[in-house]
């Protein structure tokens, strides 16, 4: 159902480098596919100035969806790390008293990899209290913290926020919302529209996803909590208009127009 005391804050999230990590730890750092409700929500608590142990009560609330406009590409990063202060590392093993023992013999340097999608583009529309979402928004477009997608090394490319819509269904918002992919994709297109995959938030759905975040404290570290989403395909205009080419002219009698990977997005 939708009202006058809710709105829909749509969102575009491109960046050379992205990373929507869940709870992955240590030394293997993983990105989803797709931008994560904790990783959304923290960009907004950046916006908004809030500390990592500032409660996310009303954030919580917020009804997520997201569209794929471009999927981009996976990267691994070799990443090695030490410690600042010149000491060996911690090793796996805790002394009598549960604290962490430093590597013996030592080691000063660690391998980690880190997963980042390149190149991709997503358009995420949060619905919620007006008043939230109107704060929301102002926030985005004059942040109190650095915004970035997923990790401090990746920020935005561009404006972040695409304004704010009446009250509607997510995946009505994000069927309005004009293709958002880079030119050398939308150059690409051969057709009038695009199917695109969306994720969203609905209490009927039939997966889970386990990216709600608890609190962002350092100290206490983040438990997720779990949130049923469904998946769909929404078809938005590219733009340019439909070409027909004579069966003649491509040599195949019969041939279509039919772009199996159109429903890649690609």
């Amino acid at each position: 159902m939708t009202g006058t005391d809710h709105a829909v804050l749509v969102l575009r999230l491109a960046a050379p480098l992205q990373s929507w990590g869940g709870p992955s730890h240590y030394n293997r750092r993983e990105t989803r596919p797709q931008p994560t409700k904790s990783g959304v929500l923290g960009l907004l608590s950046a916006a908004e100035g809030r500390g990592r142990e500032a409660p996310l009560t009303d954030l919580l609330g917020l009804q997520l969806g997201v569209r794929v406009d471009q999927p981009g590409t996976l990267l691994r990063d070799y990443h090695t790390y030490s410690d600042y202060r010149g000491l060996p590392l911690l090793s796996a093993k805790a002394n009598a008293k549960g604290q962490q023992t430093r590597t013996a013999p030592p080691k000063y340097t660690g391998v980690t990899q880190r997963f980042y999608l390149q190149d991709a583009v997503f358009v995420a529309a949060l619905r919620g209290p007006k008043a939230l979402i109107q704060g929301l928004e102002e926030a985005v477009r004059n942040p109190v913290f650095p915004l970035s997608l997923g990790r401090r090394s990746c920020p935005p490319t561009g404006p972040v926020s695409l304004g704010i819509r009446p009250d509607t269904r997510l995946e009505d918002a994000l069927e309005e919302v004009p293709w958002q992919a880079g030119s050398h994709r939308r150059h690409q297109a051969r057709s009038a529209t695009v199917s695109l995959e969306a994720t969203i938030e609905d209490p009927a759905g039939d997966q889970l996803a386990v990216d709600v975040p608890d609190t962002y404290d350092l100290k206490t570290g983040t438990r997720f909590g779990r949130r049923a989403v469904r998946h769909l395909w929404v078809t938005v205009p590219t733009g340019r208009t439909q070409r027909t080419t004579p069966a003649a002219d491509t040599g195949t009698a019969g041939h279509s127009d039919h772009d199996p990977f159109a429903l890649l997005g690609w």
